[in-house]
């Protein structure tokens, strides 16, 4: 069982999340808005990533494809890099903005490595049988769109609370101890 909260909540950190990390540079706007589940996305590859925990295991997926604007946009800086390579990072930086925060609620949370498949895995979500199940669109600078899907599969009650007005984290800085 996942309260009302707690999926208000989850979706509360993605779109925190998600601005914050996949701006690649100060200027750059970011809206984000909920999709129905029955709107369709039309794309050709996913990123998956995972953060869980003994209580959930939190799937999200970036949905894109593979071309020339988002390529372009993601490598700022790097023209010369992977691609699977650069979305992995730019995922890698959302997810774990996520995961510290829903460390703040659950103990023990830790990430996945960031998996690139195909866009046709998606109808197979199901088979999880997931507690939560939202879609979103992304779209970066008016002109860049992408999409995201959370799919939370619960293993035991989940009931928590997110300040809806607290900031995502700043990411990428380097610390020395």
């Amino acid at each position: 069982m996942v309260s009302e909260n707690a999926k208000a909540g989850i979706d509360q950190i993605f779109i925190r999340a998600a601005r914050a990390s996949l701006a690649q540079n100060a200027a750059d706007t970011v809206a984000i808005e909920p999709l129905t589940m029955v709107q369709g996305v039309d794309t050709t590859q996913i990123l998956v990533l995972t953060v869980a925990s003994y209580a959930f295991r939190l799937l999200t997926i970036f949905h894109f494809n593979d071309d020339g604007a988002t390529r372009d946009y993601f490598a700022r800086g790097a023209p010369g890099r992977d691609f699977a390579e650069v979305v992995g990072e730019i995922g890698n930086l959302c997810c774990g903005a996520m995961n510290r925060e829903l460390g703040e609620h659950f103990v023990h949370t830790g990430m996945s490595t960031p998996t690139l498949l195909s866009g046709a895995c998606l109808p197979f979500l199901k088979e999880l049988e997931p507690a939560h199940l939202a879609r979103h669109r992304i779209v970066i600078n008016d002109a860049l769109v992408l999409h995201a899907t959370l799919c939370l599969c619960a293993y035991a009650p989940i009931d928590f609370r997110v300040d809806a007005h607290a900031e995502a984290e700043a990411t990428g800085e380097l610390e020395l101890f």
